[in-house]
């Protein structure tokens, strides 16, 4: 699993016009991508690096905190394009994307783990042609990978 997480104060995901999922920070905005060989316990191991990755703003002693720390919320967005592969021609490929069949359920894993965590998860609509606005606090963004 791959996921492009996004330090913010505030981001939401909008579907046809309607607001599907916001959060207000100090929080994260994750775009999670799904490939074959991934499953349930990478979706797991996700969730916990995710809820303890101390990338929100340092606190009086001057330590990073995560969102288990401050209970920062999350957005989290099904995004199969961060398997994509444009190292040859102009266009990318998308054969190490997961299918949505199997993406689906992996990504809802991710969101279900962070809840029985304690988190406030907000989420997108799986496949559906989304719009994300959000604003980058930092900007901070790093990508993980299990």
């Amino acid at each position: 699993m791959r996921a492009v997480v996004q330090r913010v104060t505030e981001a939401r995901v909008t579907v046809a016009g309607e607001t599907v999922g916001a959060i207000e920070g100090p929080g994260l905005c994750v775009l999670v991508g799904v490939t074959h060989e991934d499953t349930p316990a990478k979706a797991a191991q996700l969730a916990r690096k995710l809820w303890t990755l101390r990338i929100l703003p340092a606190n009086d002693e001057g330590v990073e905190q995560s969102c288990s720390d401050i209970g920062g919320p999350l957005l989290v967005i099904s995004q199969f394009t961060l398997y994509g592969d444009a190292r040859k021609g102009r266009r990318p490929t998308w054969t190490a994307a997961a299918p949505g069949p199997v993406a689906e359920p992996l990504v809802d894993e991710v969101v279900a783990q962070l809840r029985a965590l304690g988190a406030k998860v907000e989420t997108g609509r799986f496949g559906a042609d989304m719009q994300v606005a959000l604003v980058n606090d930092g900007p901070f963004t790093v990508l993980v990978e299990v």
